[in-house]
């Protein structure tokens, strides 16, 4: 079964440099070990990488043992919905890909708001 995003089409990739995604694939796939829920391909931001910081994840500093470059301003990453929340409600929210955004994200949040931070057409 193919995974479709926000939109009603097929998930498209989010990003394979760095590769993203609860399963490494490039894009915003979910499934049962996913707690997490990370379904929101976001181009993350200084400010946000900032709060997520501040959070208690750390997406900015390089852990070569789980194979992560650490993230910079700029770089496209599958977000926790909830986190991706918590940083809309903050005021830091950065903008989506609503192509590479799993429709699950509109069990979290609505998509009038991921459209407002849409870096894609809608």
């Amino acid at each position: 079964m193919t995974a479709t995003n926000v939109l009603g089409g097929a998930l498209e990739t989010c990003c394979t440099s760095p590769v993203t995604g609860f399963y490494r694939d490039g894009k915003c796939n979910t499934g049962g070990g996913d707690f997490g829920a990370h379904i929101v391909c976001a181009e993350v931001t200084e400010a946000f990488l900032a709060f997520t910081q501040s959070q208690g994840n750390d997406l900015s500093t390089p852990m070569p043992m789980f194979d992560f470059p650490g993230l910079k301003p700029g770089d496209r990453w599958c977000l926790c919905a909830a986190r991706w929340q918590e940083a809309l409600a903050a005021g830091v929210a950065p903008p989506v890909v609503l192509s590479a955004t799993h429709a699950m994200a509109l069990e979290h949040v609505s998509l009038d708001e991921l459209k407002h931070h849409a870096l894609d057409a809608s």
